[in-house]
């Protein structure tokens, strides 16, 4: 005896057998889709990578600015960072530190002047600095970075943009 709820019909092909494969104007479409989306998704990665590159300089320029100040408030002794802005590069005690490539120093202000051209930043014993600007960016179209240090506090911010 069989169920009545069991008559269902089931067909069966088989394999191969009246399948449609992808025609050459679909795997065109496709191709142009995929070459387009190319276009627009390739320069932004390159974008990104100088911004990562950008942001992590001047994140690690604080961390040394801050690093600074720890030591002269530590040891009693003015802590020096010196900025080479023609070659890119800082200096602290014998280290010199060369920022990426594509990452260069925009503009120093309140900065004392060395003979060399290059820039110097003072951290005093009682947490104080002598204060100023550090402008980092990686190309006209790119985001700048801005490393302020507060005068009195001896504080470090970086700042995204041109914030003032």
């Amino acid at each position: 005896m069989v169920h009545p709820g069991v008559t269902a019909i089931i067909v069966i092909l088989l394999a191969g057998k009246n399948s449609r494969g992808f025609s050459l104007l679909e795997l065109v479409l496709v191709l142009m889709v995929l070459g387009l989306s190319g276009l627009v998704v390739l320069p932004n990665v390159e974008k990104g990578l100088r911004d990562r590159d950008l942001r992590r300089s001047a994140l690690a320029l604080a961390a040394t600015a801050r690093d600074l100040r720890s030591q002269a408030l530590h040891k009693g002794v003015p802590q020096r960072l010196v900025l080479n802005m023609s070659e890119s590069t800082y200096r602290v005690a014998r280290n010199e530190i060369h920022f990426p490539s594509n990452v260069k120093i925009a503009s120093v202000a309140g900065a004392e002047v060395l003979d060399d051209g290059s820039r110097q930043f003072l951290f005093f014993p009682n947490g104080s600095t002598l204060g100023g600007r550090i402008d980092l960016t990686s190309g006209a179209d790119s985001t700048s970075y801005s490393i302020r240090l507060h005068p009195l506090t001896g504080i470090v911010d970086v700042m995204r943009g041109d914030s003032s």
